[in-house]
């Protein structure tokens, strides 16, 4: 029995709230790019600043994944990174860094010298390309911000971290500046992600990529609150919200209690795990992109558990606990997205019979 999709299909936007669906939904953080040989093509001659710029270039390569993957969502191509040089941060991604800032966050004085956002003007780029993207997708478009924590944690860093030691002793040692820091970037965030659905945004993903670093009591001291006002500043869209952080399950209790739809696992914790816990919001995850490079058997074990687990609630999407890294092969992504689709379908069809 076929379980393919002749119209708009919207799986992945009834398991963000819950609804009954005929198959788990699947899509991959960073499926656009990476690994893919038609976009390592085009990074031959253009950088990730050239595409992102490029409305049609952008949704082409946007929609990469879909139309290869048969993946349930798409997931705008772009860097967290976007809105950050309209606001005076001087920052460059460099190939095999990441990001690196040429003016480090060190004191109040230079956090008072930040900008204000203005999206329509400023990142009309990115906004044109949901719109070109939204004529076109027969799945939702998922776009995305980076969560104040991740971002500061760069701007003080000047670039990726292992350890984030700057950083804190940055939010310890400078309180006020830490706090008028997180009220800009709530700002900043609140505005592009605004933006982002009035172009045609369908859900929203707050990347808060390296909060594990910190502990619970931190967070809830430090980065909460601003979370929290951002969640809620945009919650009266109406589109579903995913918070989403690497390392970060012993917070998935706090965000519990947090105005989102959906949390982000990584694969420190198993579904079942988050469950018994008490977390009755949707999950998103949680396999080891590290997996993709085991044997298919591996692979498919692996996959029926996390299915096994997560389909014990409707509100549930698959995905990787992090992103697609470049060895990742396009055709093993392919068949993990066709096993997911016919085991939880037919899954789905016993539960019913």
């Amino acid at each position: 029995m076929s379980v393919g999709r002749t119209a708009f299909n919207d799986n992945f936007l009834k398991a963000c709230q819950g609804e009954v669906h005929n198959r788990v939904p699947v899509w991959y953080m960073r499926q656009a790019g990476r690994s893919q040989p038609e976009y390592r093509k085009i990074k031959e001659t253009h950088s990730l600043f050239d595409i992102t710029h490029d409305p049609k270039l952008c949704a082409y390569v946007t929609k990469l994944p879909v139309e290869q993957y048969d993946t349930d969502a798409a997931i705008l191509y772009k860097d967290i990174m976007t809105p950050l040089p309209f606001i005076g941060v001087d920052v460059e991604i460099k190939s095999g860094i990441g990001p690196v800032i040429g003016n480090p966050i060190t004191c109040m004085a230079d956090v008072e010298r930040l900008g204000t956002l203005q999206p329509e003007t400023d990142v009309r780029h990115v906004l044109d390309t949901i719109r070109l993207l939204r004529k076109d997708l027969m799945v939702p478009l998922i776009t995305f911000g980076g969560a104040p924590f991740t971002i500061a944690s760069y701007m003080i860093e000047g670039g990726p971290s292992r350890n984030y030691h700057r950083t804190k002793a940055f939010m310890y040692g400078q309180p006020d500046a830490w706090a008028r820091l997180m009220d800009k970037l709530g700002d900043m965030t609140i505005a592009y992600i605004h933006a982002q659905i009035d172009a045609g945004a369908q859900a929203i993903q707050l990347f808060d990529s390296w909060v594990g670093a910190l502990n619970r009591d931190d967070y809830i001291r430090y980065v909460q609150p601003v979370v929290t006002r951002i969640l809620h500043a945009i919650k009266p869209k109406g589109v579903p919200l995913i918070l989403h952080g690497v390392g970060a399950t012993h917070l998935l209790t706090t965000w519990q209690e947090m105005p989102v739809d959906v949390l982000g696992m990584d694969w420190r914790m198993s579904i079942s795990e988050a469950r018994a816990q008490g977390v009755h919001k949707g999950i998103q995850g949680n396999l080891d992109p590290s997996l993709l490079l085991a044997p298919w058997a591996v692979i498919e074990e692996k996959a029926k558990e996390i299915l096994d687990q997560g389909m014990q609630s409707e509100r549930f999407i698959f995905n990787l606990g992090q992103g697609v890294f470049p060895e990742v092969k396009p055709e093993t992504l392919k068949r993990l997205t066709a096993f997911i689709h016919a085991y939880s379908f037919e899954k789905k069809q016993q539960l019913k019979g």
